[in-house]
């Protein structure tokens, strides 16, 4: 993340649940340059455990010809409120108290993401947005930005849809129990030198599970056996993804961004679904993954019948939900007609 920048506001920064956090940082990366009207600028919003490095998770939509081309468009990746890769967070210092918030970090919501994000857009004097995109989590930014911001002109939503639904909200659940239940959480509280890594560690092989599918999983394991062990290798897989992400993300974070995730509800303190979506007018891609088992193509569908100016392809993969981040040549055949085309309402369940 060498090309990371950041921005801190005086103004605190108060949640949808009306708590304050003072002095909030905002870290992002761009590729490109605006133009003088500053009317060129894409949106690409991460998913949980992602960074500002969209070059790298989002590599194959990057480049000449594709949907994120920095020859012709200023593009911006914001890291989220709540996360730990430069934007305040649990693990950020509390300026009031000179220590690490830690579990004194309030829970936050996508819109609270969202409406940070707007100020930093504002400091850089951003008047339009081409086109947001984002996928999961992401996709979640993406849609509420169409709701409460008139610069995006386009959006692009893939593997989410209108709330998180319970079966997603079980699996978060379950995640944050193994992290509550590691010996080091201590409510939220633990020492640099002993974070809650097993915790996190198992919170991690519980969403990679529901992250891929059965499919996907036969094909890369089967039953076949680690060389001199007696463990599956798919246990092994689960146990080296899990300890990889304790190496670069707060247990702390994870907890606060998953409830951020439970609390997308676009209706909630609104009016009815059909008012809130059938007002955003500018045309939108709504893209599903037949294998996603976290979120899963019925919950685009409904997306697509709800929104005015909107249509639905779908990702053919065996990967499950993580297929945004493997199906580039797929993706690029999506997006790359629709910025060319302008959409009408087609329901097209492929």
């Amino acid at each position: 993340m060498t090309n990371q920048q950041s921005i801190t506001f005086d103004e605190p920064f108060v949640t949808e649940k009306g708590k304050t956090i003072p002095r909030p940082t905002v870290a992002y990366q761009s590729w490109g340059t605006l133009n003088s009207d500053r009317t060129n600028a894409v949106l690409v919003c991460h998913a949980l455990t992602g960074n500002t490095a969209a070059n790298e998770w989002f590599s194959g939509l990057f480049g000449p010809g594709n949907p994120l081309d920095s020859e012709e468009q200023f593009i911006i990746c914001p890291n989220v409120l709540g996360s730990c890769y430069g934007t305040t967070g649990p693990a950020s210092t509390n300026p009031n108290t000179g220590k690490p918030y830690r579990a004194d970090f309030p829970e936050i919501t996508i819109r609270d993401m969202v409406r940070l994000q707007q100020r930093l857009f504002d400091e850089l004097q951003i008047n339009s947005i081409e086109m947001v995109i984002g996928g999961s989590m992401g996709g979640m930014q993406a849609l509420e930005w169409c709701i409460i911001d008139e610069r995006p002109q386009s959006a692009v939503l893939i593997g989410m849809g209108k709330v998180h639904r319970p079966w997603a909200i079980g699996i978060s659940h379950t995640q944050r129990q193994a992290i509550y239940n590691d010996p080091h959480w201590n409510d939220g509280y633990y020492s640099k030198d002993q974070p809650p890594k097993e915790g996190l560690a198992l919170a991690r092989m519980i969403a990679m599970i529901s992250y891929r599918s059965d499919a996907d999983y036969q094909h890369k394991f089967g039953r076949t056996l680690q060389d001199d062990t007696n463990h599956f290798e798919v246990e092994s897989y689960l146990g080296y993804q899990g300890h990889k992400l304790v190496n670069r993300f707060d247990a702390v974070s994870y907890v606060r961004l998953t409830q951020a995730m439970d609390s997308h509800d676009v209706g909630y303190n609104r009016e009815s679904y059909e008012k809130v979506l059938g007002d955003i007018q500018i045309p939108v891609m709504v893209i599903g993954i037949d294998s996603d088992n976290l979120y899963p193509v019925e919950e685009q569908y409904e997306l697509v019948r709800l929104l005015d100016n909107s249509r639905y392809r779908r990702l053919k993969s065996p990967h499950g939900h993580d297929a945004f981040l493997i199906e580039f040549e797929q993706l690029n055949n999506i997006i790359n007609p629709f910025l060319i085309e302008t959409p009408t309402q087609t329901v097209n369940y492929l």
